[in-house]
């Protein structure tokens, strides 16, 4: 995995802003770095604990915020109640920020009510949009509330602690889908999906594919070295569609690249 390129896919994500969550969002363009940032990632975590140290190195190497606590877990009767994610500072006006962070792959199933927020859900139907907003809304915003967080950080004023949310999604549509999205989500839109059948029947000699690792979901297709054929992803795909676990697919042909999920479901 590149780092550099990987980095970049974090910080360029789009964030759902308070039209859609109704929770303040914090984004990542309004770090003021110096340069393009390339350091080492680890490589024996998950892909949304890897999101959060590249976060955690991005504020670290801006010149407006700063980090004064990170990944901290509350503890109440040896048990862990919780874990906020960040609790920054603006250098510049000196507000305290409790930041929350996620970075979330959602698919649209038109099916699912009549209303957009409703029916973003994960790629394995095992999560939703609208599941994650209630999460930080009912749990984890209210954590920094909690006893156990007044006395972890007896060092700020609590009260005067904001708080906001960094939600970084990439979104997928129903292949040759006809409705219309707000803005908002249009432009967190990253590509489509479809069944293997149809997978299957719009294959031809022209095209080539690679199944990322979930550690690379997100980042460009076009900087992607190694590319097969059908043959050379259909054992892996049919293997995932038995286990009900949707696949991310690249593909390439000739000079245009497409990002989709083949689904189970």
């Amino acid at each position: 995995m590149k780092s550099k390129s990987r980095i970049k896919s974090i910080f360029k994500a789009n964030s759902l802003d308070y039209s859609i969550t109704g929770l303040h969002t914090f984004n990542l363009s309004e770090l003021e770095l110096s340069n393009d940032l390339e350091f080492d990632l680890p490589t024996n975590i998950r892909l949304g604990h890897l999101a959060e140290k590249i976060v955690s190195e991005l504020i670290k190497s801006s010149v407006n915020y700063k980090v004064l606590y990170e990944n901290i877990q509350l503890i109440e009767d040896k048990k862990t109640i919780g874990e906020i994610d960040f609790i920054i500072e603006e250098i510049a006006s000196s507000q305290v920020i409790h930041l929350e962070l996620a970075y979330k792959f959602y698919l649209f199933d038109p099916s699912i009510s009549s209303s957009p927020i409703n029916n973003w859900i994960g790629p394995n139907r095992n999560d939703s949009l609208r599941e994650k907003l209630e999460k930080l809304k009912q749990k984890q915003l209210p954590l920094l509330y909690h006893n156990c967080a007044k006395a972890k950080f007896n060092n700020i004023e609590i009260e005067d602690v904001s708080q906001a949310i960094c939600l970084l999604v990439s979104l997928f549509v129903p292949y040759e889908y006809k409705g219309s999205f707000s803005p908002i989500y249009e432009k967190a839109i990253r590509g489509f999906y479809f069944n293997f059948e149809t997978f299957s029947n719009l294959d031809n000699s022209a095209k080539e594919y690679h199944l990322p690792p979930k550690k690379e979901w997100g980042m460009n297709p076009s900087e992607n070295e190694n590319w097969t054929d059908f043959a050379g992803v259909e054992n892996f795909i049919n293997t995932s569609m038995k286990e009900k676990q949707a696949s991310l697919c690249w593909q390439k042909c000739e000079d245009l690249y497409l990002t989709f999920f083949i689904v189970w479901w």
